[in-house]
């Protein structure tokens, strides 16, 4: 054996390994590259669902958020529009706190008339009366038989009378006397405000009682809940010299119990006024039939003589009638009753 063949042999048989360690690695390379693409396939699939999935899903979210879009620009809508009703509200609410603000300073001007301010007590009184008493149970601005003018007199019969109402009461020393700074002040315009009322008390019972045409008592019209009650409160003593003197002092709640006892004594005067007109209507009905029972007890003679003479005359008629029977019974000749006529 030559000293070359061996080598030879091993470099043939290495040869003919490494051909065969090539097409086992091409086998397998060949089937790797089948499952890389059955593989690529299965990832492109996959794929192409994820892709299918998330535009559906994008689609979704878009069809959402334009529904919510929608809706947020209905709500924002809905806010702007109550927001423009609530500022026409505010500006509404604006416009009459200026007009209040307006009416206010017009109220302090009145109250700080005195002219004024007796008017518009004047005017409250009006609407407390006509809303309790019936219109002939009061008088506006009657004039009294001294010349004086009450600003309402009410009409009540005697007892008690018409009672006269006086509706101007002295502030100016009550506002003084609640814008007082000092106490000090606060006594001067208390002193004050006694004096004004005392003044006025003596006015009324000098002018609106009047023994015979008025009643007894007269009352002062105080146009302010608080005044009336910080008289009560603080000025006991005051409001019952006025009592003494016949004036009492009303506030518009304790006139309105006033009234309402007025107006029970109206009705007690109008339903005694009808009774007596009632008993008046049946005292000359009673006459009336007096009347009628002689009118009848006439009728009832004069009747029976009527038919006394019926029966007379029908007796009468009765013989008459016979009387021609017993003529028409004559057998007269007919030629001997024309000679006798001839």
């Amino acid at each position: 054996m030559p000293d070359w063949l061996p080598p030879a042999l091993i470099a043939l048989a290495t040869l003919f390994a490494g051909l065969l360690l090539l097409a086992a690695w091409r086998g397998r390379q060949a089937e790797g590259l089948t499952r890389l693409s059955a593989t690529l396939e299965a990832l492109a699939a996959a794929q192409e669902r994820l892709a299918n999935r998330t535009e559906d899903r994008l689609r979704e979210q878009e069809r959402m958020l334009a529904q919510r879009l929608d809706a947020a620009a209905l709500r924002t809508q809905e806010t702007a529009g109550a927001i423009q009703q609530r500022l026409a509200v505010i500006d509404a609410a604006r416009a009459n706190l200026e007009a209040l603000g307006g009416q206010v300073t017009s109220l302090a001007a009145v109250l700080g008339n005195k002219q004024a301010r007796g008017a518009m007590g004047e005017v409250q009184l009006r609407g407390l009366v006509a809303d309790r008493l019936p219109a002939e149970g009061f008088r506006w601005q009657h004039t009294l038989s001294n010349g004086t003018r009450c600003d309402c007199l009410l009409l009540l019969p005697f007892p008690p009378g018409p009672i006269a109402v006086d509706s101007k009461f002295p502030l100016e020393a009550w506002a003084a006397m609640q814008d007082a700074a000092t106490p000090a002040l606060r006594d001067l315009a208390r002193r004050r405000f006694v004096a004004d009322i005392r003044r006025h008390v003596g006015d009324i019972a000098s002018k609106y009682l009047i023994p015979g045409e008025t009643a007894e008592g007269a009352l002062m019209f105080v146009p302010s809940e608080a005044v009336h009650a910080a008289l009560h409160a603080e000025f006991a003593d005051l409001v019952a010299e006025a009592v003494r003197r016949g004036v009492h002092i009303v506030g518009p709640s304790t006139i309105w119990a006033v009234l309402n006892t007025m107006r029970g004594l109206l009705r007690d005067a109008r339903l005694q006024a009808e009774a007596r007109r009632i008993r008046v209507e049946v005292e000359r009905l009673g006459e009336e039939t007096l009347r009628l029972e002689r009118r009848v007890a006439a009728l009832r003679l004069h009747h029976a003589a009527m038919g006394q003479d019926m029966r007379e005359i029908e007796t009468s008629a009765e013989r008459i009638a016979r009387r021609g029977e017993a003529i028409r019974a004559l057998d007269i000749p007919e030629d001997t009753t024309r000679s006798a006529a001839e």
